[in-house]
């Protein structure tokens, strides 16, 4: 009769964590992150890779369309709450600040295919790019254990701050804002 409050409570505790990180699929393993969390405009940085990746109805979309911006590179899939929870946020900075020389980027980890993500793209009214990543655009940011897993990379295409988990708008803008106007062209 302990069995059930103690499934619930483990049940529980599962649940709690995947919010408080972020969402992984069962049987997932990536390897561990090798970029460094950078968060002052003075830090080192790391060069942020190249990529081409194509959106839900088959576009190719590639780093480069974006060069000279300050992107908000953003891991995501359409089945991750926490993942859910900051796309409002993203759309109102991506209204914000895209005339000061932000993009935001999402790349969908979704293993459901370009349909599903194209559809939760136009229900949701998302205003920035989305593409559909895969194991190579992971493991070329240097891999990580869990979505959402956002980059700021400035405008001298450099990795400036990385965060494993969700954020909200005012955090987001505390870890971009200081290079929007760094290096402005």
């Amino acid at each position: 009769m302990m069995r059930t409050p103690l499934f619930f409570l483990a049940a529980l505790s599962g649940v709690l964590a995947t919010a408080a990180v972020g969402c992984k699929r069962a049987g997932e393993t990536q390897a561990a992150a090798t970029t460094p969390a950078l968060t002052a405009p003075t830090a080192p940085s790391v060069p942020a890779p190249a990529w081409k990746l194509r959106t839900p109805d088959g576009r190719e979309v590639s780093s480069t369309d974006f060069a000279g911006k300050v992107m908000v590179v953003n891991f995501w899939a359409t089945w991750c709450p926490p993942c859910r929870a900051e796309i409002p946020d993203l759309i109102e900075l991506q209204k914000k600040y895209g005339n000061e020389g932000l993009v935001i980027v999402g790349i969908s980890l979704d293993q459901d295919g370009a349909g599903v993500v194209g559809k939760f793209v136009e229900a949701k009214g998302i205003n920035y790019p989305v593409v559909l990543g895969d194991d190579a655009v992971v493991a070329a940011f240097g891999g990580f254990e869990g979505i959402p897993t956002t980059f700021i990379i400035d405008r001298q295409g450099q990795i400036r701050d990385r965060l494993t988990g969700a954020d909200t708008a005012a955090g987001f803008e505390k870890r971009f804002k200081p290079f929007l106007t760094v290096g402005q062209l």
